[in-house]
């Protein structure tokens, strides 16, 4: 079974769990790491939507444009507190360095 991965996201299908990003793989080819990988990139799809390209009438920062290093660097900025918001800095304080990194490297681009 291959499945079209276009987004980050998550379905559960007859044959279980599965969790799109960019790329196409095989269903069988999700490792548990993997798995794990994708699973802290798609909360961000709640906010930013499906893809990183957030719902019209939604001012949330289409973040499908940015490249692996500007994610991190954000992410920590918001870690810190050097960069100010309502949710994002609750949000990052909860990531370690470690899934910042994860989560850039699943969501950005080179």
């Amino acid at each position: 079974m291959k499945l079209a991965r276009t987004a980050v996201g998550l379905a559960v299908t007859s044959t279980g769990l599965l969790l799109g990003a960019a790329g196409t793989a095989s269903a069988n080819d999700l490792s548990a790491e993997r798995i794990y990988h994708l699973s802290l990139a798609a909360t961000c799809a709640n906010c930013h939507g499906t893809g990183g390209v957030s719902v019209a009438g939604n001012d949330m920062p289409k973040i499908n444009e940015l490249t692996h290093s500007q994610i991190a660097e954000i992410l920590r900025q918001y870690k810190s507190g050097e960069k100010t918001g309502t949710i994002m800095p609750q949000i990052a304080k909860g990531y370690t360095e470690e899934q910042i990194d994860i989560i850039a490297k699943v969501l950005g681009h080179d």
